[in-house]
């Protein structure tokens, strides 16, 4: 009820003033200046606040409505030679998030620290970045990126026993994305033909920004000697656009213990965008993912059963609104202890860009868990979870 409510309060906030309120000429642009012999350096930065009122099983001391956010900050250092070649240090760091809104990369402050050489025959990226499969992927169209119900970065559940994300038992994820933001070395091709391919590989867990460099966590089933190759494919035929995706990477488990077994892990994904005139856009898409991680915990890996994700969305955009929905089911078989988990998803938002740096967004989501042994903290296997929210990013 707390959901509903504050999804239509924060609709009427919205869709009221919105027409009204013009930021268009607010703007706020990356800061980019010269230094030392043409080397140009560039700062920019993103930051998110949301304030929800979820609707779940009740526990003592959970709190079900509040806000939520982060921030990141990121800067380039880059020169372009008069050959076409371009060399450049990219980094991002978190300074700040909170236990609801922890990304990709585990709440990491230093997420990114890279060199990239660009050539007239392609990109090579060394250092802690993207994997070539998860930079190449699409899943869908959404309204915002960070409130998806498909990798998340936003979430508005609390595990009463951590306060922390609920969805963290099992996220869905419908893009391989093994190697996170270890230390890695990636090749990226030119597009030719609308087609372009690429490959990364990770020696290991390891974070210390040089490959080679560190065999990661001294734990049981770690993966290393991580591989990856990915494809994207797009077309423009007329008012339609076209766009495909493939990835596939495989690990070898260093420290293998009963059960387990080394990584296979692949996904595809597809984008179809349709103008019908000058302000109104429609599109469609969706991916699926198979891995043999459980729960795609890349140190779970166990050598019978599969997780799986899939993720069909659309989105309406005209003038300065856009709107979207969102559907996604996930489904990891247990072992040696662990439970089958389950979970559908569903979300529904509304956007107004104020600028290039303001998106307003007002939405409704719904999670349903479930699970074959043992039981959740309300007792059952089974839980279902709903929350309106209003959200803010801010993007420089």
């Amino acid at each position: 009820m707390k959901a509903c409510v504050l999804g239509a309060a924060t609709c009427a906030v919205l869709v009221g003033p919105a027409n009204a309120l013009d930021l268009s000429d607010w703007t706020v642009s990356p800061y980019e200046t010269t230094v030392g012999d043409n080397v140009v350096l560039k700062l920019r930065g993103t930051a998110y606040g949301s304030a929800y009122a979820a609707d779940q099983p009740d526990a003592p001391g959970l709190d079900q409505s509040g806000v939520t956010g982060a921030a990141v900050f990121g800067a380039e250092l880059g020169r372009t030679y008069d050959s076409g070649l371009s060399i450049s240090l990219k980094t991002s760091f978190q300074p700040y998030h909170d236990r609801l809104s922890i990304d990709n990369y585990g709440g990491d402050f230093v997420e990114k620290v890279y060199g990239v050489v660009q050539t007239g025959l392609g990109r090579v990226e060394i250092g802690n970045a993207d994997g070539a499969a998860y930079t190449l992927a699409l899943t869908g169209p959404v309204v915002e990126s960070d409130i998806s119900i498909d990798n998340t970065n936003a979430s508005f559940f609390k595990d009463p026993a951590t306060s922390q994300a609920f969805i963290n038992i099992f996220a869905l994820n419908s893009t391989t994305e093994t190697s996170l933001n270890y230390a890695k070395i990636s090749y990226y091709s030119p597009r030719l033909f609308g087609a372009q391919i690429a490959a990364s590989f990770t020696p290991s867990e390891g974070k210390d920004v040089v490959p080679f460099l560190d065999n990661g966590p001294d734990i049981a089933d770690r993966q290393n000697n991580m591989w990856e190759l990915a494809a994207s494919y797009t077309r423009d035929l007329g008012p339609v656009s076209l766009a495909f995706s493939g990835g596939w990477s495989v690990a070898h488990d260093d420290i293998k213990t009963p059960g387990h077994a080394g990584l296979t892990d692949w996904s595809v994904g597809t984008q179809i965008d349709y103008t019908l005139n000058d302000d109104v856009k429609l599109s469609l898409g969706g991916a699926h993912r198979r891995s043999n991680a459980y729960v795609f915990n890349i140190n779970q890996v166990f050598d019978g059963g599969q997780t799986t994700s899939n993720h069909l969305s659309a989105t309406v955009t005209t003038g300065p609104w856009i709107a979207g929905g969102e559907l996604g089911e996930g489904g990891a078989d247990g072992k040696l202890g662990a439970p089958d988990i389950g979970v559908h998803g569903a979300s529904a938002t509304v956007g107004y860009v104020l600028n290039s740096n303001l998106q307003l967004n007002v939405g409704w989501e719904r999670f349903l868990y479930k699970r074959d042994t043992g039981t959740f903290y309300n007792g059952s296997p089974h839980i279902t979870m709903d929350a309106g929210f209003l959200h803010l990013p801010f993007q420089i």
